[in-house]
């Protein structure tokens, strides 16, 4: 295997831990459309937000409404500032050995790149509260890809941004299924199922997780070669 050169690293569910503040803003955003708790309607777009875990959010909104552009950008737009408003009061707070790992990787000579669905606004607002300036090399969103995940075009962003000469350099970290599967789509040699987020260990092997890892303090390890803590997902026969 090609020695790993560029680690692509999924934001919430992965290296920082506010899940339930981004439910709580597509809860708040889909109710601003007139979608709220206790109804069928309301059960089935929270469904669709779990199932469709970093995907773009605009994506995710144009799913719940999607014969409704206006109401899908009026929802978008009502979940970013719901998401930034919370992180304005409650900060946010990275998964335990987060910070460690992304020290640990840079310091190997291994270039970071974080991965989002996020919007370039609230992705902005996301680093600037937790100062990690000085621990990734690349932060990109779908608008600076063309696509977002579950679609390869972030990876290979970073692939090109990087300067990284073969996709068999890239190891990727993720807590669902679309990260596995942009990860698969771009070629990366390493593509680890984090069980930190929303999506089981099931769903992650079947979208093609070549490692399932207890969190992302296992990644660095695992990116190494010494592979404590992984859980190697074997091809069937």
């Amino acid at each position: 295997m090609a020695p790993v050169k560029l680690a692509c690293l999924d934001l919430a569910g992965t290296t920082i831990g506010d899940i339930a503040m981004v439910e709580r803003a597509f809860a708040e955003a889909i109710a601003t459309q007139g979608i709220v708790p206790g109804t069928s309607a309301y059960a089935r777009a929270m469904v669709h937000v779990h199932r469709s875990r970093g995907c773009p959010k605009i994506e995710i909104f144009h799913g719940i409404f999607p014969s409704n552009e206006a109401q899908a950008q009026a929802a978008n737009l009502t979940f970013e500032r719901a998401y930034e408003g919370a992180i304005e009061r409650a900060g946010l707070v990275p998964m335990p050995g987060a910070v460690e790992a992304l020290d640990k990787l840079r310091s190997s000579g291994i270039k970071i790149a974080l991965i989002t669905g996020f919007s370039r606004s609230t992705l902005g607002r996301v680093l600037s509260t937790l100062g990690w300036a000085d621990k990734f090399d690349l932060a990109l969103c779908p608008e600076d890809a063309g696509r977002g995940r579950p679609f390869p075009d972030m990876i290979l962003t970073a692939v090109l941004r990087a300067g990284i000469e073969d996709v068999r350099q890239v190891a990727v970290a993720g807590d669902a299924e679309s990260d596995i599967l942009c990860g698969r789509r771009a070629g990366a040699s390493i593509v680890a199922g984090v069980m930190t987020g929303g999506h089981s260990r099931a769903r992650l092997v079947d979208a093609g997780a070549t490692h399932i890892i207890d969190s992302i303090a296992d990644f660095p390890a695992l990116v190494l070669g010494s592979d404590v803590g992984a859980d190697e997902v074997m091809p069937p026969a």
